[in-house]
């Protein structure tokens, strides 16, 4: 019997799996991988400012169109599972219990390999925090005395994807995914994020920029083909790899 390949995105906010690694996402959707993304927040308060501009609006009301775009987005990119915890942004902050839950999430859902943020982001503290989550939360589904009798986490990859400003984060990518033939499914997703129509172009541009980053390295390693749209990505942990 074969075993469901999985993975799992760790998203701070609503649109963050979209802009960073949808095309991941979609790429090992198509290979038969079932793709849980996990959503900290919607970024509510602190990354729709398009939505709050309109008189009279509401924080419930940014919530629920927020919601709608990341579950639009989720369709659009063949997500299996989106989890959305809801726990505000602009701070996040997890509570113990909150951690035992993404550990639970973690533990069922068995990643072959999991996706966060930068480890370092002094514009958006967020982005940081959620993966210091992500990593305490890894390190706690490895372990065999918290809550004895599950199946316990292997030790899957932590992929970081690209923060908004390498250059002040101190984010290096060592992998780069071509991510052309989903690249319609990408675009799809990000056009469903309306309240963030500023970053459509910005990160098409990204992944153009990446594309040609993963042709310069591509000789050998891919036979040197051509990419016109690609994703980057740091690796946290030593990589043996035939996927991401």
């Amino acid at each position: 019997m074969t075993t469901k390949k999985t993975a799992l995105v760790i998203s701070a906010h609503a649109a963050d799996f979209v802009w960073r690694c949808g095309g991941a996402i979609a790429l090992h959707a198509e290979m038969g991988y079932d793709v849980t993304v996990v959503c900290l927040s919607f970024g509510e308060r602190g990354e729709s400012a398009k939505l709050w501009k309109d008189p009279g609006m509401t924080l419930e009301q940014v919530k629920s169109a927020r919601r709608a775009e990341s579950e639009g987005a989720a369709r659009a990119l063949g997500v299996h599972d989106l989890i959305e915890f809801d726990l505000g942004d602009y701070p996040l902050h997890l509570s113990q219990d909150d951690k035992f839950r993404l550990v639970d999430v973690i533990r069922k859902v068995q990643p072959s390999f999991m996706l966060s943020h930068s480890q370092y982001d002094p514009y958006n503290t967020d982005h940081m925090y959620a993966t210091q989550v992500a990593l305490e939360c890894r390190m706690i589904a490895q372990a065999w005395g918290h809550n004895p009798g599950e199946k316990v986490l292997g030790a899957p990859q932590l992929y970081l994807f690209e923060p908004h400003q390498t250059e002040q984060m101190s984010w290096k990518p060592d992998t780069f995914l071509d991510i052309t033939p989903v690249w319609d499914k990408k675009r799809a997703a990000i056009e469903c994020m309306e309240g963030q129509e500023h970053l459509w172009e910005y990160y098409t541009r990204v992944a153009e920029n990446r594309a040609n980053h993963f042709m310069r390295n591509s000789g050998g390693q891919s036979g040197g083909r051509k990419a016109h749209y690609a994703e980057g990505f740091q690796s946290v942990f030593p990589r043996t790899v035939d996927e991401l």
